[in-house]
């Protein structure tokens, strides 16, 4: 062991555990530490500070070291400006380039920190006219400035909230057996309480939203103003759609058994549509009175239908290119304070690519896969429900409106007393 460094890190270090996974990390890497100074907050609100000596077998393996606790928050005692080098090409990264996390970051430029725009997780940071932006390499152009390494680079991790919440820290636990009831009143509460404080809501979903019945669920909250963002596919468009014209879906009708022909409704409901040239057309027209994608174009909410080679059409409104679907969700979920994922597994976790840990996500599924996956992508204030969500989105429904003519929400533990 040749190589040190000194790193420190501030915050609530103990019950977050974030002191604890940075020495891990170090043994498990098969480095060595030293613990120079711990200040340990005396209150409820005080931090705790720790300066820690990192060794490494050599340089390289240091620097793999560290970059591993920048991302739990660690950061070098000597912080200098963030390393820049030059992208020469097109979509071609500088070797060592950092590869962002999912956290709130900065970098420091000229002395000072500048928080990296839009972060997300696995894209780089290129620096221009002294602004830091988070920038996937789709979009990385010849001659960007990029950031190489962790020196100059600070991840804030979120950290265990002072006051019990819904969304706790590293809640992201999957489970069937979760008090179902209660937890829809949890989350009612959540979304009442995000859209009074001018919050943005985005949802979601696959086509099993429409064939499972909870379709008129969806639109009412739609209608009722609890959804700002709507993020499916062609599938789901065309099965509701299919239903408010037909009263099918996949050639089901609303009992779940198949009807005469009905295999071929989907394609006359995205025949319709295209006689009439779009979605919203075909509601001037007349033709489409109701559904989920009626309420999302009669309340102007943002919607993006992000097409896949399984897609029949598909309809006008889809956006077949997948990179320019992902950046078209990308700018649709900015400002975005709470996420809603139901019945899709491939939309779920794209979706989480894109989302910062610190937005409250909530994935609710009946294959448990669905739910791990998603869970395990970093989320770090993230339930997931196994259930199905032709039950649950009913509930959920008539819980907000619920606790709309009860503004005083009772708690749980009243209602048990």
């Amino acid at each position: 062991m040749t190589e040190i460094a000194d790193i420190e890190m501030e915050g609530h270090l103990i019950d977050s555990q974030m002191l604890t996974r940075v020495l891990d990390k170090i043994m498990d890497m098969r480095g060595e530490f030293e613990i120079k100074s711990f200040q340990i907050g005396q209150k409820k609100n005080d931090t705790s500070y720790v300066q820690v000596t990192v060794t490494g077998e050599d340089a390289a393996h240091l620097d793999r070291i560290l970059l591993e606790l920048n991302a739990l928050g660690a950061q070098l005692v000597e912080m200098e400006d963030a390393r820049l080098d030059t992208s020469p090409g097109d979509m071609v990264v500088p070797r060592g380039f950092y590869s962002t996390t999912n956290h709130p970051t900065y970098v420091r430029y000229r002395g000072s920190w500048a928080e990296v725009e839009h972060n997300h997780m696995d894209c780089l940071i290129v620096l221009e006219d002294g602004r830091a932006v988070c920038t996937p390499i789709g979009h990385i152009k010849k001659g960007d400035k990029v950031v190489i390494g962790t020196s100059g680079v600070k991840v804030v991790p979120p950290e265990r909230p002072r006051e019990k919440t819904f969304f706790g820290f590293m809640s992201n636990e999957v489970s069937s057996e979760r008090p179902s009831g209660e937890l829809v009143r949890q989350l009612a509460r959540e979304i009442v309480s995000t859209k009074k404080a001018g919050g943005k809501i985005a949802v979601v979903c696959g086509p099993a939203v429409v064939h499972t019945g909870a379709a008129p669920s969806l639109a009412k909250l739609i209608r009722d103003g609890y959804v700002d963002v709507l993020l499916a596919g062609n599938a789901v468009a065309v099965h509701d759609i299919e239903r408010q014209l037909f009263g099918t879906s996949l050639g089901m009708n609303c009992s779940g058994n198949a009807i005469s022909g009905g295999h071929r409704n989907h394609l006359y409901a995205i025949s319709e549509i295209m006689a009439s040239g779009s979605i919203k057309n075909a509601i001037v027209e007349g033709k489409l009175k109701g559904g989920v994608m009626y309420e999302a174009v009669m309340k102007g909410i943002t919607f993006i239908l992000a097409g896949s080679i399984r897609d029949d059409g598909p309809l006008p409104e889809v956006i077949t290119d997948t990179a320019k679907a992902k950046d078209a969700m990308d700018k649709a979920l900015r400002g975005v304070n709470m996420t809603i994922m139901l019945g899709t597994m491939l939309h779920a976790i794209a979706v989480g690519n894109l989302l910062p840990s610190f937005v409250k996500t909530i994935c609710v599924d009946i294959n448990p896969a669905t739910v791990t996956k998603l869970m395990d992508r970093g989320s770090a204030q993230a339930i997931g429900l196994v259930t199905d969500i032709g039950i649950f989105l009913p509930r959920l429904a008539e819980e907000i409106n619920k606790q709309e003519m009860e503004p005083e929400m009772i708690s749980c533990e009243d209602r048990k007393s």
